[in-house]
């Protein structure tokens, strides 16, 4: 019987104090039996077990109450006759073994106590163990997780990462994509410093030498790009950043960074830088086809101040040429040959800007100005196709930030177009530029009673090459919204509810792109 059953009889004293009389009655019936069959004497071995028994089992208290009853069913049912000396001896016997097993119960009580508190002690540290174990095993789950996120938006983002020491020449740690936008095998372990700087672009090296220097000698950050020649002989455009790493006492310890493969990115940027400069090149040859078509418009624009030029100079020489020259008069007919020739010269510097290639001049713009403009330079067109043309100018509106040259482009276009659309329409043949805020920005709408918009093909006319004119280029509408879009507006159409087609144009104004 263990501490646990032990525990259970000494924390209920009857049983115990019934064990210490059960167990001495029990030695009492066996010595009967021994005197039965004529067997020597033997209740004191068997009193010392009873007590022996109630003591381990019982505690002490029923233990020592099991003494006395033994020495007392010795004294009056089995030694009557014994002498009052071997009495005592007897008694004292008991005493002794009770004092023992007293001793001996304490002993064993304390070391089951301790006993106790070390399995239990050792429990606790055993399920802390088994909660640690557990956590621990939670947390490299989420370590590998975490590390196989990383490892998969690195090579998603073409990212890798990298610690080195450069002054000792050292190459500390590669991660998975840093050895395969560098062009190093990972099985083969990490590389040497000199292995890895001679794959460097022979062109790039004393830049990247430079810098890498520089840092570790001002225990700077660096970032920088270059070029990487992996083992086939592709070249890769990278760009590399880096931050030194210091020990608690400030010492530089080492560089970690990342590398980015920026090829594709770099291919794309010169792809764009391509395709802007052909659509460059393609918005100026329609401004120049564009303005072929308005050649008998133009002669006819720059024929009239040029011819007013000429009057005005005659009636200046009149006026000088008199027997008493008029010289105010004269004066008055110069200034309107000034006034004639200079507005000559700005249509003709209007027009050559309109197809020459430029760069893009962001401004302020009025564009009331330019609608004013294209209204004087389209008039004689309209003229041509009995078009009446006229402009409905909104008060006081905001001015745009934008290229002035290319504006005018996209209202030429759009003006045009409206030409195009009734030039075999019936009367009445109207085109209207409008303009007025909607929404914090500037609206222009361009509207005509020509043709309208083609059917079910409407949300097309913006496409590249799509066109419904047996000449057309189909670059025109395209290039102009992306001339809108270039400036945070937006082009669109729409049919009108009688006849014809609108096309809406919206741009932000000065104020709201200042904000």
């Amino acid at each position: 019987m263990g501490y646990q059953d032990k525990a259970k009889w000494s924390g209920r004293p009857a049983v115990g104090y019934g064990l210490a009389l059960v167990s001495v009655a029990v030695s009492a019936g066996l010595t009967q039996l021994f005197l039965h069959f004529h067997l020597p004497l033997a209740f004191s071995a068997f009193a010392l077990s009873a007590i022996a028994i109630t003591f381990w089992y019982g505690g002490t208290r029923p233990g020592i109450l099991a003494a006395v009853l033994s020495a007392l069913v010795r004294s009056y049912v089995f030694d009557t006759d014994m002498t009052s000396t071997s009495r005592v001896l007897y008694d004292l016997v008991f005493l002794v073994f009770a004092l023992l097993m007293t001793a001996a119960t304490r002993a064993r009580d304390e070391l089951e106590v301790r006993v106790a508190e070390r399995t239990r002690e050792l429990t606790r540290v055993s399920e802390n163990l088994k909660l640690e174990i557990i956590e621990r095993k939670r947390a490299e789950a989420e370590l590998r997780t975490s590390e196989a996120y990383l490892a998969e938006a690195q090579r998603l983002s073409h990212t890798g990462s990298w610690a080195s020491k450069p002054a000792m020449g050292e190459i500390r740690y590669f991660s998975e994509e840093c050895y395969r936008v560098v062009g190093f095998d990972p099985h083969d372990g990490l590389p040497r410093y000199e292995t890895f700087f001679n794959r460097i672009h022979p062109d790039d090296q004393a830049k990247v030498k430079e810098a890498v220097e520089t840092a570790g000698r001002e225990n700077a950050e660096f970032e920088l790009d270059y070029r990487i020649l992996h083992p086939g002989g592709e070249v890769r455009d990278i760009h590399v950043i880096g931050h030194p790493a210091f020990s608690p006492s400030g010492d530089l310890v080492e560089f970690v960074g990342t590398v980015i493969d920026v090829t594709e990115r770099k291919q794309a940027e010169e792809e764009r830088e391509r395709l802007r400069e052909a659509q460059s090149d393609l918005a100026r040859i329609s401004r120049a086809t564009t303005m072929g078509e308005l050649t008998a418009s133009l002669a006819h624009e720059v024929n009239q101040p040029i011819a007013a030029a000429v009057t005005d100079a005659n009636t200046c020489l009149r006026w000088l040429t008199r027997d008493q020259p008029d010289v105010e008069e004269a004066r008055q007919a110069a200034s309107r040959v000034v006034k004639d020739a200079t507005r000559a010269a700005e249509i003709i510097s209007r027009t050559r800007l309109l197809f020459k290639k430029v760069t893009p001049q962001w401004e302020s713009v009025d564009v009331h100005e330019i609608i004013q403009e294209m209204v004087a330079l389209m008039s004689g067109e309209a003229a041509r196709y009995s078009i009446s043309l006229w402009a409905e100018l909104g008060a006081e509106l905001p001015q745009v930030t934008g290229d002035r040259v290319q504006l005018q482009q996209v209202l030429m276009n759009l003006v045009m177009n409206s030409i195009e659309a009734m030039k075999d329409a019936d009367d009445p043949r109207e085109l209207v530029i409008r303009s007025r805020t909607e929404d914090g920005q500037l609206m222009v709408s361009v509207s005509d009673t020509g043709v309208g918009l083609p059917p079910q093909q409407a949300d097309q006319i913006f496409n590249a090459f799509f066109t419904t004119k047996v000449h057309g280029t189909g670059m025109g509408l395209r290039i102009s919204r992306t001339i809108v879009e270039s400036h945070g507006g937006r082009l669109w159409a729409s049919d009108n509810s009688l006849r014809g087609a609108s096309f809406h144009l919206t741009l932000p104004t000065k104020a709201e792109t200042n904000e």
